[in-house]
């Protein structure tokens, strides 16, 4: 699974960012290899439109799911109308919110 989540910084050990929209960098993870890229967030930058292009730019890397502390509806409805699943309330490292996630899918599966 292709796992995106906003970040404070450009690795598995920085901080999830409480804010999708104006996170720094978007860490985009295969979630079985746990191989990832770092893509800055060039909207976190933008006077407006921020969370519009944010969302856009995660589109675009073609990701099943977004791990993120908040978004707020414009991002979400972008996302969502994408076939993004997206989670909030995330925290800590990247890392441990990936790991987190997966504990949480294989308890429904």
């Amino acid at each position: 699974m292709k796992v995106c989540v906003s970040s404070t910084g450009d690795t598995l050990d920085s901080e999830v960012d409480d804010e999708f929209g104006m996170c720094e960098y978007f860490i985009i993870i295969d979630s079985e290899t746990m191989e990832y890229k770092a893509v800055l967030n060039e909207a976190s930058h933008s006077p407006t439109g921020t969370g519009h292009q944010a969302a856009q730019a995660v589109v675009d890397t073609k990701v099943d799911v977004v791990l993120t502390g908040f978004v707020g509806h414009h991002s979400l409805h972008i996302l969502r109308s994408a076939g993004i699943k997206v989670v909030t309330g995330f925290e800590g490292t990247v890392r441990s919110a990936v790991e987190r996630f997966k504990s949480r899918e294989r308890l429904k599966g």
